[in-house]
């Protein structure tokens, strides 16, 4: 049985996925901290550094966005890597003063602000939609050949020229209807901000298009995982929760208990304290240690109090892959972006170390995010990398 968890603590709001009442996914959001991703802006150029091959520009937010100089050519010509000698020189395409159409692709630090790009993207349900892009994907994590084939022959038949989409998960199994009732959304929406950045009368900087909110965003990505019943502890967030549902003609059981401690009362709170921990143990003795920099994370696996009872390799091995299970499970639960070093128990069986990737992979397949293994180094590192749930899939 899955259910969601929507709990609001003074400002901090907090949603999570139980599964049988294990905690699956956990997500939060500060009310007091702004949050940009997503949203779109005419934005006003305000300084263009060639060196860098980047600009500056103000979408009217304490600090100045920026922008590279890959996020302003068309993302076609990236795509073909046919990018003309003259077109990399920035301050050919964009100069102080000028209107552009931006979108927040990561939220501003403290040190920095907002990196922003022109290549816009609106997530729907069923698709991620790419205005003035004709590239057209299915999602990865759709195996079934014959439903990919069928998908690609729907999105060849239902979008229109100019328009380049990915193809969520979530759009496996839906009908024709269900998939255009969608798109025909999202282009609307984007038929709508285009309006507003022609308007030769729209000052800049100005917010064009909100984009989802945190509850909407999590809940769109969930309601197809047979969720079972919604727990919410917020009235506010009770009502927005009904709204968004009926939006998405979605009948799901919620339930109000308000300003209760529900993440306490259905035993989630002990769970979430559980992954704040730098130390997981693993069930053969073996634990693993989870470090994060602001470059990447590191995960070191060690064999603890597990020494085996055959030879060495294989007690290497045993450990090695129950870490690949726990790794894959608490990347989900902690939701942890970017670059990934696994420092696993060195391996001296290449055969092993395929093994352990092809477990890591399986295990992955549970994550609703967008992962990528790219293997053992010379150093016997295992890379790989995932995208921020909060980026969307």
């Amino acid at each position: 049985m899955k259910e969601i968890f929507i709990s609001k603590n003074k400002d901090i709001a907090q949603i999570v996925l139980v599964e049988n009442g294990n905690l699956i996914e956990k997500y939060e959001e500060n009310e007091k901290i702004k949050r940009l991703e997503g949203k779109i802006y005419l934005g006003k150029v305000q300084n263009v550094l060639q060196g860098m091959q980047a600009a500056f520009v103000d979408i009217g937010e304490e600090k100045n966005t920026f922008i590279h100089l890959k996020d302003i050519l068309p993302k076609i010509d990236i795509v073909k890597e046919k990018v003309q000698e003259e077109e990399k020189n920035i301050k050919k395409l964009v100069k102080v003063g000028d209107k552009i159409l931006i979108q927040v692709k990561r939220d501003a630090t403290n040190m920095k602000g907002a990196k922003v790009s022109t290549h816009i993207s609106l997530t729907g349900r069923y698709f991620v939609l790419m205005p003035e892009v004709e590239i057209k994907t299915i999602s990865q994590k759709i195996e079934d050949q014959n439903e990919k084939t069928r998908l690609t022959e729907i999105v060849n038949e239902i979008v229109p020229k100019n328009f380049g989409v990915i193809v969520r998960t979530s759009a496996e199994g839906k009908s024709k209807e269900e998939l255009k009732k969608d798109l025909d959304k999202l282009i609307n929406e984007w038929e709508d901000i285009k309006k507003i950045k022609d308007d030769k009368n729209s000052k800049a900087p100005m917010c064009i298009y909100e984009g989802q909110s945190f509850i909407e965003k999590f809940l769109i990505d969930l309601v197809d995982k047979d969720i079972n019943k919604i727990v919410v502890n917020n009235k506010k967030y009770y009502d927005e929760v009904n709204k968004i549902l009926k939006k998405l003609e979605e009948d799901i059981n919620i339930e109000l208990k308000e300003n209760e401690n529900i993440l306490k009362i259905y035993d989630i709170e002990e769970q979430i304290e559980k992954i704040k921990q730098r130390k997981i143990w693993l069930k053969c003795g073996g634990f693993i240690t989870i470090d994060k920099t602001e470059a990447l994370t590191a995960i070191d696996v060690n064999s603890g109090k597990f020494i085996g009872n055959k030879d060495l390799e294989q007690t290497v091995f045993k450990v090695n892959s129950e870490a690949s299970i726990e790794i894959a499970k608490q990347l989900r639960l902690r939701d942890i972006g970017g670059i990934i070093i696994i420092d696993y128990i060195d391996m001296t069986d290449e055969e092993h170390k395929k093994q352990i990737i092809k477990v890591l992979e399986e295990n992955l397949k549970q994550d609703r995010s967008k992962t990528q293994i790219i293997g053992f180094s010379k150093l016997n590192l295992l890379e790989m990398t995932r995208k921020h749930m909060k980026g969307g899939e």
